[in-house]
């Protein structure tokens, strides 16, 4: 695939950022042991629309997500006019910046309904137990607020109740996600990154954004940890692929707390945006957004898988919310339990949830 709509629309490129390259190899993932009940997800952009996909579509095994600047479930889709296209103009279009109204919420529960008659995805009276965490900033000029809006209007359309959702739209932040860090971008900034830049889409808004979203998911938690106890691991996510084209690098991350190689744990797992993978920004993402901090006192372990920047299919890295990973692009089947990259990430949860050896 060459540069589409969806990116330029986006305004996300950026050169690779340098830094230490990764190993070919890395161990394998763990099993811990883990709470298959407790299993979340969250992400920005990209990531966010992933975030709703995956508490959709694997919701027997979803507790709860945190969606952060991103539409509803199958926005990409809701568009039924157009050619072979028709899914990448949509989320390049509709699903961001829409010039009328935005993909309709209610509409994508619709097809959620159709989708589980067909077995493709988890029964969804599943999804009325879980919580959810929905961002949108003011200032927000790559994915709309209104369209946001619509992703909350799809979990209340299934049935979820507002009690479990913290919808939050009254921050004037760009596009990104919120820390604390004095080196991030101001609140309001929506950046483009150009050639050369070591942009980042995290901006300071003076909180950790990660401590709202786990405290919305998992209920009240202790304080972050002031200094980590546990390990941050590389590993090898090759393993995951089955052999189809799945756009994940060979190498992710996860952080494990040291009482969860002892104790039952949870699993959080972090979806990044578009151009946040590790090839471009190092490891920003996954060491200074205050995920491991909070997981670190509270038993959690955080998974951060990766996408890999493909000059054909997917030039800024992001996660499939269209069909870049299908076998047909036109026809394509990404919302579904056995597209590539869900189920690759579900199969990187279940190990965590196995026993130990």
């Amino acid at each position: 695939m060459s540069l589409s709509p969806l990116l330029r629309a986006a305004g996300l490129l950026t050169a690779l950022a340098a830094g230490p390259a990764l190993a070919a190899t890395a161990p394998p993932l763990p099993a811990l042991g883990a709470d298959a009940k407790q299993n979340t997800v969250s992400g920005l952009s990209s990531g966010a629309f992933m975030a709703a996909q995956y508490s959709v579509t694997y919701s027997a095994s979803v507790a709860g997500a945190g969606i952060v600047a991103g539409g509803p479930f199958y926005c990409a889709g809701l568009n039924k006019l157009g050619g072979p296209d028709r899914f990448m103009m949509t989320a390049s279009n509709q699903c961001m910046r829409p010039q009328g109204a935005a993909p309709s919420g209610a509409a994508a529960w619709k097809e959620a309904q159709l989708f589980a008659r067909q077995g493709v995805i988890d029964p969804v009276d599943n999804i009325k137990r879980q919580r959810l965490y929905i961002f949108t900033g003011q200032a927000d000029s790559v994915v709309y607020p209104k369209v946001v809006a619509q992703t909350r209007a799809f979990y209340l359309s299934a049935g979820v109740s507002p009690s479990q959702i913290r919808y939050v739209d009254n921050v004037n932040a760009g596009h990104a996600l919120l820390t604390a860090n004095p080196g991030d971008e101001a609140c309001p900034a929506n950046v483009s990154p150009a050639a050369g830049s070591t942009k980042t889409n995290l901006n300071n808004c003076g909180f950790m954004q990660s401590r709202d979203i786990l405290g919305q998911l998992y209920g009240d938690l202790k304080p972050p940890a002031g200094r980590l106890g546990g390990e941050l691991l590389d590993f090898d996510q090759t393993e995951f692929g089955k052999g189809a084209y799945t756009g994940l690098s060979d190498v992710g991350h996860v952080y494990i707390p040291a009482d969860c190689r002892q104790q039952t744990c949870r699993v959080h797992v972090v979806f990044h945006g578009c151009t946040q993978e590790d090839s471009r920004i190092g490891n920003r993402y996954y060491t200074s957004t205050g995920f491991n901090e909070v997981a670190d006192s509270n038993r959690i372990v955080v998974l951060y898988p990766q996408i890999r920047t493909d000059r054909k299919r997917n030039p800024q890295g992001c996660w499939d919310f269209w069909g870049y990973s299908s076998a047909n692009p036109s026809k394509p089947d990404y919302y579904t339990r056995t597209a590539p990259q869900m189920s690759a990430i579900r199969a990187m949860v279940e190990r965590l949830n196995a026993p130990r050896p």
